[in-house]
C-alpha cells in the first residue's frame, strides 16, 4: 500500500482492500479490516505527531519499556530551589506542580478514539469518504495533544508569576517595547551569569492573530517609514511579520482575548494580566530542548471493530499513551498588552 495513501488518493491495491473490508464473507471482511487497520497506523501517527502546535516545543522521547524519568542532577548548584517541574497527571486534570531532589518522574495516561462510516462506502470503494473520517479521528488526538501540552506551558508560566508588560503602550497594543522587556526578564531570570552554559533566551513567542496583525498597523511612532514599507508589502509568513530581534513569533488561534487558552490561565490557573490588558503572550527558551518534552510510552495503535457488521457499518478505534512535562519553569515566559 502506498504510503498515507487512505489520506490522499490511493492506489488500486488501496482501493481493492476497501472493498474487501465490506465483502459478503464476514471472515474475508474481517481480515481486511484487520488488515486496513495496520495500514492506517503509520500515516496516523505520522500526522498526529506532525500536526500539532505544539510540534517544535515539546521533544517526543521514545519510553516504550522504561520509566519515564528524568534526572535534575545537571542543574547548578544553589539553583535548586528555582526547579519547579509541572506534569498533566492524568487524563483531563489540571497539570501538577513537582520540586523533585533527583529526578522528576512524568505520568503517562491513554487517549483513545474511534471513528465509523456505513459499509456501503466501503463497498463502493469511496475513498474520500474513508480518507475524510480517518482524518477527523487524526484531528481528535491532535486536538487533545494540543490543550494538554499548552495547559502544561500555562501552568508552568503562571506559577513562575512573573510577568511582563509594556507600561507605555495602550491596552491591547501589541509594541516591540513588550518582546524587548520580554528579553530582559528572560535573561535575568533564567540563573547563571555570563559564563554560563546554555544561557537562557528569548527565542519564540506565542500570541494571537490579532497581535500579530498589530504589527502591520504600527505608526511612524514606532518604527520608521522605510521599515512600515516592507511591513505592509510583507506576505503572511514573512521574515518582516514573524521575526523580531531575533524572536520567532507565531500565531495561534487559541491565544487571544476570550480564547480558549487564554481563558484556561485566568479561569483555571487563576491568573491575571497587567492592569487593563487584554490579551497574553507566551514566550519560551527553545534554544536546549532540556525541558519541554512529550514522553511516549505506547505509540498510537489502531484496532478494527467487528461488532459494527451487524450494524451495516465498519469503524475502527484507536488509543496510545503519552504524557507532557515542563521540567524548568525558568525556560518559560508569560506576557500581557
Amino acid at each position: 500500500m502506498a504510503k498515507n495513501s487512505i489520506f490522499n488518493k490511493p492506489d488500486e491495491e488501496t482501493l481493492a482492500l476497501l472493498r474487501r473490508t465490506a465483502d459478503p464473507n464476514p471472515q474475508v471482511a474481517f481480515a481486511a479490516q484487520h488488515e486496513l487497520a495496520q495500514a492506517l497506523q503509520l500515516p496516523l501517527r505520522e500526522g498526529v505527531l506532525v500536526g500539532p502546535i505544539t510540534d517544535g516545543i515539546f521533544t517526543p522521547v521514545d519510553l516504550k519499556g522504561a520509566d519515564a524519568e528524568f534526572p535534575l542532577d545537571l542543574l547548578a548548584p544553589g539553583e535548586e530551589d528555582e526547579f519547579v517541574a509541572f506534569t498533566i497527571p492524568n487524563h483531563g486534570k489540571i497539570p501538577e506542580r513537582h520540586v523533585e531532589g533527583d529526578y522528576v518522574r512524568v505520568p503517562d495516561y491513554a487517549i483513545a478514539n474511534a471513528i465509523d462510516w456505513l459499509l456501503k462506502y466501503a463497498q463502493d470503494a469511496r475513498y474520500d469518504v474513508v480518507g475524510r473520517a480517518m482524518q477527523v479521528m487524526e484531528a481528535g488526538f491532535t486536538k487533545k495533544m494540543n490543550d494538554d501540552g499548552w495547559h502544561t506551558l500555562l501552568a508552568a508560566g503562571a506559577d513562575r508569576n512573573i510577568l511582563a508588560y509594556d507600561a507605555d503602550a495602550s491596552a491591547g497594543q501589541f509594541t516591540k517595547r513588550l518582546v524587548s522587556i520580554m528579553k530582559v526578564l528572560m535573561a535575568r531570570n533564567a540563573g547563571g551569569n555570563s559564563a554560563s552554559i546554555k544561557q537562557g533566551k528569548l527565542t519564540d513567542l506565542f500570541l494571537s492573530p490579532e497581535a500579530l496583525e498589530d504589527i502591520r498597523n504600527w505608526g511612524v511612532d514606532i518604527v520608521d517609514e522605510f521599515t512600515r514599507r516592507d511591513i505592509f508589502l510583507a506576505a503572511d509568513g514573512s521574515d518582516k511579520l514573524t521575526r523580531l530581534f531575533g524572536v520567532n513569533l507565531h500565531d495561534i488561534r487559541e491565544l487571544g482575548e476570550g480564547q480558549e487558552y487564554q481563558t484556561f490561565f485566568t479561569a483555571q490557573l487563576g491568573g491575571s494580566l497587567a492592569s487593563t490588558d487584554v490579551e497574553l503572550v507566551v514566550g519560551l527558551d527553545l534554544s536546549s530542548n532540556d525541558s519541554f518534552v512529550m514522553p511516549i510510552k505506547q505509540e498510537i495503535q489502531v484496532f478494527e471493530d467487528p461488532s459494527l457488521h451487524r450494524q451495516l457499518r465498519q469503524g475502527y478505534y484507536s488509543w496510545c499513551r503519552v504524557g507532557f512535562a515542563s521540567l524548568d519553569g525558568r525556560r518559560i515566559m508569560l506576557g500581557s498588552f
